[in-house]
């Protein structure tokens, strides 16, 4: 690490956590590595590693029915996991969390099955122009079918939502408002809090798509009062193919179920089907049971820091980054807000993205680089993409520092 960066902030050790995941000992193309694609996937502790492998190596079983050993502990595992997802973002009641493969489909739950049933010609879904398309298409696709209209919340050229844009837009006719807690691309913290209350205080609905706040701070859903939330496993430490949706149980019991199968049932005859209470109503076939199990084992890892001391230790690192950026030659940052949290864009100039990311990559160094699943941002700054280095709680000033030191080997090849 720098010298000057030290290895207790706050109280979090980041040498002891890094210690923690054992793929950052490994070295790419001869360079101890450097990981910075975070926002895309995180690394996996250990504590979540031992969790998958002694699931299945001891306890893989279908859950709920089984009349056997490893039935039972599975289910109890399985149903033991949802319990600590409730208490991890404070969710009123277990039921209220419901298993799927990840952000984008807990998004695709909510379009298919509550917007569908109160979209009517005429109404509107606002989703701020910065979006994730998995926070647009599926919006996209139920208002075709109904003759509503997905509306973009402007942005600033900082990268913020124009809040006044926001409620000059909200009438009658909004009845659902999507935005992320957190830019993927820019790296943008949305004032969630505001969000909610406006759209409420208008008769709307709120969707937080939370893939990128859930691993950087501590989510109160019950103090946000959003209407549903939305995050996935594999990016805040736990294992890919598991997601959770958020939603308050009043609504969740008025919707319609959003596919048919097993476990989702109470009876089923050719005269008509009864559906199975919350959540399972929303949980058709066999589960990702390891994949709930592993989340299960994430959550506690990062129960265990002070979440606080970590959101801090993460800012001075961002903070770190964007002093080394200014005096970076040749660099632009893109998405300036007041607020961000894990993610740092930015262009060379002269240098294509993707050339970036590959020349890093020769050095050891992991950054994404494209145009982030957000491209209607992007048409918006006039760019085709950026490079973006994403940060975890594992990593450190001597990341950064040999990032920029990759970069600038790179520049006398690009520039």
């Amino acid at each position: 690490m720098n010298e000057a960066a030290p290895n207790i902030v706050a109280g979090f050790d980041v040498e002891r956590a890094r210690r923690d995941f054992p793929a950052l000992a490994q070295e790419v193309n001869g360079a101890p590595l450097v990981y910075l694609d975070n926002a895309a996937t995180t690394q996996k502790p250990q504590c979540v590693i031992d969790a998958l492998s002694q699931y299945y190596a001891r306890d893989n079983s279908n859950v709920h029915r089984g009349a056997h050993a490893l039935s039972d502990r599975a289910t109890v595992a399985f149903e033991d996991a949802r319990k600590k997802v409730q208490a991890f973002i404070n969710a009123k009641s277990s039921s209220e969390i419901l298993w799927t493969r990840g952000t984008t489909e807990s998004i695709n739950l909510v379009a298919s099955s509550y917007a569908r049933s109160v979209l009517t010609a005429g109404d509107k879904v606002l989703v701020s122009a910065m979006e994730h398309h998995s926070n647009i298409v599926p919006w996209q696709m139920v208002a075709q079918t109904c003759g509503a209209e997905v509306i973009a919340i402007p942005v600033s050229a900082d990268g913020e939502l124009d809040m006044q844009a926001y409620e000059n837009l909200l009438d009658e006719r909004v009845k659902i408002v999507a935005v992320g807690h957190v830019s993927n691309a820019l790296g943008t913290v949305n004032p969630v809090e505001k969000v909610i209350s406006l759209a409420h205080a208008a008769g709307a609905k709120v969707l937080i798509d939370g893939a990128q706040g859930v691993p950087h701070f501590a989510v109160d859903v019950q103090a946000l009062d959003c209407d549903f939330y939305a995050f996935s496993g594999h990016k805040m430490y736990g294992p890919t193919g598991i997601g959770v949706l958020y939603g308050k149980a009043d609504i969740l019991n008025a919707m319609p179920p959003y596919q048919g199968g097993g476990e989702m049932i109470k009876t089923v005859s050719f005269a008509g089907t009864t559906y199975n209470e919350l959540p399972y109503k929303f949980e058709a076939g066999t589960p990702n049971i390891g994949g709930a199990i592993g989340l299960a084992a994430a959550v506690d890892y990062l129960s265990g820091f002070d979440r606080s001391a970590v959101a801090a230790y993460e800012s001075d690192l961002l903070a770190y980054t964007h002093q080394r950026a200014a005096n970076f030659e040749g660099l632009q940052r893109v998405g300036c807000a007041r607020q961000i949290a894990g993610a740092f864009s930015f262009l060379l100039a002269g240098a294509h993205p993707s050339d970036i990311g590959m020349l890093l990559d020769q050095q050891g160094v992991a950054v994404r680089t494209g145009d982030h699943c957000a491209q209607p941002i992007m048409k918006q700054f006039g760019i085709p993409g950026t490079a973006r280095a994403s940060f975890a709680l594992y990593n450190t000033r001597d990341d950064v520092d040999r990032f920029f030191a990759a970069l600038e080997k790179a520049k006398t090849f690009l520039m």
